[in-house]
Formats: C-alpha cells, structure tokens, sequence
C-alpha cells in the first residue's frame, strides 16, 4: 500500500471553540476541495496569537523539509 504525504501545503483554518489549553479548530485545503473541512484539536500554544471563536489562521508548509508553522490572520492579529 502506498502512502501520499504532502510534501507542501496551505491550510486555511477557522477556530470553533477553546478553553484553558486547546482550540477545536476547522480546517480546509487551499484550494478548498469537495470533502469538506476537517476537525482538530489544538493546543493554544501552537498559536503565534491569541484566538478566539471565529478568528481565521493558517497553516503552511512551503519546502518539504521545513515544519509547518500555524500563522494569524492579519485581521485577526491584535
């Protein structure tokens, strides 16, 4: 059996609800595809920014080599 791993990605995500430590967060390919978002928890520190229900983010990975690192909307960002 072989196994796709995805090697760079955008994911653009939107946070449904926290509390003290993880966020339930939603997220969509970029381009969005036809299977729908996929659900997650989170812990809060993987956030550069302070979330809050509704406020949208990123997650990004653009060299195979590298991590993939979560970023704040700008609009979000306070």
């Amino acid at each position: 059996m072989k196994t796709l791993l995805l090697t760079t990605f955008i994911l653009v995500g939107v946070v449904d609800s926290t509390d003290t430590q993880f966020a339930t967060v939603e997220l969509d390919l970029n381009p969005a595809t036809n299977a729908g978002p996929a659900v997650a928890v989170m812990p809060l520190t993987a956030f550069p920014c302070k979330i809050k229900e509704g406020d949208k983010f990123f997650v990004v990975k653009l060299l195979p080599d590298q991590a993939a690192v979560v970023q704040c909307d700008k609009k979000e960002s306070k």
